[in-house]
């Protein structure tokens, strides 16, 4: 049986990715195939790189070298500086990296951090980040942000916008489609066949019965209990103060939370470098480390790929349980 490998787009040239997927494919090597979208002028280390023709060139390539299919960009790949002339191949890795996926070529996308600045500024890039670029993409209207580890999967129902501003922006019929895009991807992409999922509370205790805050007693809890007669292993909302201690953790396989850093906490707590960001809801798998460009490390030896081959497994493990793999 043939395995499709995983497509890595390069994200910014000048931070932290290059070095790190060269890193990773050291590490991985044949266990978990994947090939490199970018221009190979900008990988910082004395590491063999091999270029392909296709994605069928993949593993046998891997066995020496990382497999790179290689785009010419127009900057340089000084590192700390993000070159606004590297903006148009940076987007077209990505394009690349999905469109190799949607044919069958490869099981999965995997992403390095990209600087929505230098796009801006190079080639007037429109959308907020990398999520609402690959939605487009794919044409889907709703994806959903999950941040993965082996310890806890956590779902912020609202992620990078003021924390004032979220008590609007959380909606009944947002948080629905929320939790109905986090079941379908637990049972389809992680093999979980009756997803547990926890809801936290938007306010501390959940509210207290509206004492401190009333969002849960306006409509929270009556749409929670709603769902819940459809899916008896919904629960919630729960004081997110309680909801991440072991023994918590252990009754759910994943946790729907109201806000970004209300999610994003607890798991980066646990597991700094071992994170994933999963983007539920696309037709294809992606996955991408959960950091950022690290511009003020970015070729001085010190970057650690421990977020990134976790995502690139987590993606092979994903392809296996869709049956891309």
């Amino acid at each position: 049986m043939t395995h499709a490998p995983i497509a890595l787009s390069c994200g910014e040239p000048a931070g932290i990715g290059p070095e790190i997927a060269q890193l990773a494919w050291a590490e991985l090597r044949e266990s978990v195939p994947f090939f490199w979208i970018g221009d190979p002028g900008h990988l910082p280390l004395d590491l063999p790189w091999q270029p392909i023709q296709s994605a069928a060139d993949t593993l046998e390539a891997s066995r020496e070298a990382m497999p790179v299919l290689a785009q010419s960009f127009d900057g340089d790949g000084r590192k700390g500086d993000a070159d606004p002339r590297n903006a148009s191949g940076v987007i077209d890795a990505i394009e690349t990296a999905v469109r190799v996926t949607q044919s069958g070529e490869a099981c999965a996308v995997c992403t390095a951090p990209i600087h929505k600045k230098a796009l801006q500024d190079g080639a007037n890039f429109e959308h907020p980040g990398h999520t609402e670029f690959l939605a487009a993409l794919a044409g889907v209207p709703d994806v959903v942000m999950m941040l993965a580890s082996p310890d806890m999967r956590v779902v912020p129902a609202t992620i990078h916008i003021p924390l004032a501003e979220v008590p609007t922006a959380l909606t009944p019929d947002g948080l629905r489609r929320t939790i109905d895009i986090t079941r379908k991807a637990l049972i389809r992409d992680f093999g979980i066949p009756a997803p547990r999922i926890a809801i936290a509370g938007l306010n501390p205790h959940a509210g207290e019965g509206g004492k401190i805050g009333t969002e849960e007693e306006d409509w929270i809890n009556e749409l929670i209990a709603e769902l819940g007669q459809e899916d008896p292993l919904l629960r919630g909302p729960l004081p997110a103060d309680t909801m991440f201690h072991a023994r918590a953790r252990a009754g759910f396989d994943a946790a729907i939370c109201m806000y970004h850093d209300q999610a994003l906490i607890p798991i980066k707590t646990l597991d700094f470098d071992g994170g994933v960001n999963v983007t539920l809801g696309l037709p294809f798998i992606r996955t991408s480390p959960d950091h950022g460009t690290a511009f003020d490390i970015a070729g001085k030896g010190i970057a650690r790929p421990d977020s990134l081959i976790a995502a690139l497994r987590m993606a092979q493990e994903m392809g296996h349980k869709r049956g891309t793999h």
